[in-house]
């Protein structure tokens, strides 16, 4: 018989769900699970690429991952999924500010490369960056679902399950704008940049692994429709159910409205 406090798990296509009593666990598990593929790719490979996320749900699971003893950080060659245009790296919402405070600070990796929002040629550092993917072809990406049930910064309007670029400029909508001011990172949905560079669906889905973190009420709607809803572009993470090896680690609040 199972604990009472153990996840329960099951599978929505071929995604693997994993609901945990609360946020701390859930967050614990996504850790030890990346955990575990970054010792197990480090034993075969000298350089490993691996995407990160960020936001109020990746919190944890960045703590416990950085704390975690004996990972091969100096054979990882990260990259995160996505930035703010124009936001400088001082602004507390900044990307690449968050992932230096809570990753590169904690644990040397071989190398990070960062999206410059503030760049000149944007579409230029799309390019680049788009170009450093497909050298180093990461192995392992963790994610995060986004209110509007995006993944990245592909909203329902910009998200393209077969998009030919790999990293674009994209338009935010109101509901992913204001779940950026709801969770601290604004003052305000006037303050909250309007455009952003993002990786896109087709090249997150061309990583083997996918780790992800959704925590909180302020997703349950998302997280069902990711689950239960069809495979649209509606909920941009409803596509994860196509993914070979994707599991979702949730809270129970999180999974709030899923009948499982």
């Amino acid at each position: 018989m199972p604990a009472p406090d153990a996840p329960h798990r099951f599978k929505a296509g071929a995604l693997n769900i994993e609901i945990h009593s609360d946020a701390e666990s859930a967050s614990r598990a996504a850790a030890n699970d990346a955990a575990h593929a970054l010792t197990r790719l480090g034993e075969t490979a000298d350089e490993l690429g691996v995407i990160f996320a960020t936001g109020a749900s990746q919190l944890g699971t960045l703590e416990a991952l950085t704390s975690t003893p004996g990972l091969p950080w100096s054979k990882v060659l990260g990259f995160h999924l996505d930035e703010y245009v124009g936001l400088p790296i001082t602004h507390p919402a900044s990307f690449r500010g968050y992932l230096r405070r809570h990753l590169t600070s904690k644990v040397k990796l071989r190398e990070f490369y960062e999206i410059d929002g503030t760049a000149d040629n944007v579409e230029q550092v799309c390019e680049e960056y788009a170009g450093k993917l497909r050298a180093i072809r990461p192995q392992l990406c963790l994610l995060g679902v986004g209110e509007n049930g995006h993944l990245a910064f592909n909203d329902p309007d910009e998200a393209n399950f077969e998009d030919r670029l790999d990293v674009k400029i994209v338009h935010l909508d109101t509901v992913c704008r204001q779940q950026q001011a709801s969770e601290g990172w604004f003052g305000s949905l006037d303050e909250v940049p309007h455009t952003a560079i993002t990786v896109t669906i087709p090249a997150l889905f061309r990583v083997p692994k996918l780790i992800l973190t959704v925590l909180g009420p302020r997703k349950a709607s998302a997280v069902r429709d990711m689950i239960q809803g069809p495979i649209s572009t509606h909920c941009p993470a409803s596509i994860l159910r196509r993914h070979p090896d994707a599991t979702v680690y949730l809270d129970q609040e999180a999974a709030l409205y899923i009948s499982a």
